[in-house]
């Protein structure tokens, strides 16, 4: 099971998503975030991708470990991830596109979620409100669909 991230800028009562533009999960709405490479900490790599994917710099001491989740894909097990989430209401720059990700700013209680993963509004919701969560799921048909799932309050 690969280790990533997913971080979620928050100002008030306003998250940004970010449009993957290409590769796994493409036109999706999601947080910014990505693959723990072996020689990096969960945290750090959270910076780095912020970094990489909408220009941002995050200071690691500003990340709030929010919970992880299992994704498990019944017909791409290459695809499972454990994904740890963070807020964060600090950061410097604004977020700018990049040939990855397009940000834009949301409302919480008016998420995209008809743009973003299915499992989204199961937990993201929980997250935001200030919860830390875990959680598991099984995802089927590529993703469209979920074959079973729990998320637990932590």
């Amino acid at each position: 099971m690969v280790i990533t991230t997913l971080c979620f800028l928050v100002k008030g009562n306003k998250v940004l998503l970010a449009m993957k533009k290409r590769g796994f999960g493409a036109g999706k709405w999601n947080g910014v975030g990505g693959k723990v490479a072996p020689d990096e900490n969960i945290k750090d790599a959270t910076v780095r991708e912020a970094n990489e994917e909408i220009e941002v710099a995050i200071n690691p001491a500003d990340l709030k470990e929010c919970g992880s989740i299992k994704f498990s894909f019944k017909e791409n097990p290459g695809w499972n991830q454990e994904v740890h989430i963070f807020l964060t209401e600090k950061w410097e720059s604004e977020p700018v596109e990049s040939e990855e990700m397009r940000p834009a700013w949301y409302e919480k209680d008016k998420l995209p979620f008809n743009e973003m993963w299915v499992d989204d509004p199961h937990w993201l919701p929980k997250v935001l409100a200030g919860k830390k969560i875990e959680g598991e799921f099984l995802f089927t048909n590529g993703g469209q669909g979920i074959e079973n799932f729990d998320v637990r309050e932590i």
